[in-house]
């Protein structure tokens, strides 16, 4: 089992102790991006991401002194340095040696920069969403730049870790880049919803969110490699609700 998560805006950039970091697979395409967004301009990146003056300074800056070997003293694995309502959840702190070697071959983390991530593949600080329109040889935004890539090594991954099942913890921006149709096993999308004070089920941004990176918890800290197994997700008063969910659209509530 393969699960998708979307990476986090939020960074920690703060050195932590690591062992066993990895570099990311997808670097010559990383590269070419790079190159286009550092011909950008301060003000051109502020109006590419719609973010902030001070936002766009600091991200030309990054993409300036941009190192492409990924050398730990400048980089930090992606598990770690991702901060956020999922990586909240997901507490990656907690894990030990096991832990972190169990996720590093079933889970994975989309990213517009770099594609397809592994927990423990170095990092450097950076800003770029999946849904940006940014141009480029291949196309007119990132979909369109990763093309099947993403999909390719995805697939990749499930035959080298023997899987065959992908649950989908990633928001829709970033699964996105996946090509469905080209798949080489089942798929299931997660997603939850609370009874807030009624009687009537309401998603909320906030704790789903964070409930996606509990359920890779569960799975990571429970060593899961069935789909069957994740049914059983109950941290945080979460349940499996049989009958809003289908075979390929499950729903925790709580």
């Amino acid at each position: 089992m393969i699960i998708l998560l979307s990476p986090a805006k939020s960074l920690d950039f703060n050195p932590v102790p690591e062992n066993g970091e990895s570099t990311p697979r997808l670097l010559q395409d990383t590269d070419q991006l790079i190159k286009i967004l550092n011909k950008k301009s301060s003000k051109k990146l502020q109006n590419l991401m719609s973010i902030s003056g001070k936002l766009a300074n600091e991200n030309e800056q990054r993409y300036k002194s941009f190192d492409l070997h990924h050398s730990p003293d400048k980089s930090k694995v992606a598990v770690f340095a991702f901060r956020g309502d999922v990586y909240r959840g997901l507490e990656s702190e907690s894990f030990n040696e096991e832990d972190l070697s169990f996720a590093q071959t079933h889970v994975r983390i989309l990213s517009g920069l770099y594609g397809l991530l592994r927990p423990m593949d170095l990092i450097q600080p950076y800003r770029l969403e999946m849904g940006t329109k940014l141009k480029n040889r291949r196309g007119k935004n990132l979909y369109k730049f990763w093309g099947d890539r993403i999909t390719n090594l995805v697939n990749d991954d499930l035959k080298s870790s023997d899987s065959n099942a992908i649950l989908n913890l990633a928001s829709k921006e970033y699964f996105a880049s996946i090509n469905t149709s080209k798949l080489n096993s089942k798929l299931v999308n997660i997603n939850f919803k609370e009874y807030n004070g009624g009687d009537v089920l309401k998603f909320i941004s906030f704790n789903a969110k964070r409930a996606r990176g509990l359920v890779t918890k569960y799975v990571v800290k429970n060593r899961m490699t069935s789909l069957e197994d994740v049914m059983g997700f109950n941290l945080e008063d979460y349940s499996f609700s049989a009958e809003h969910s289908t075979e390929s659209e499950w729903l925790f509530i709580r």
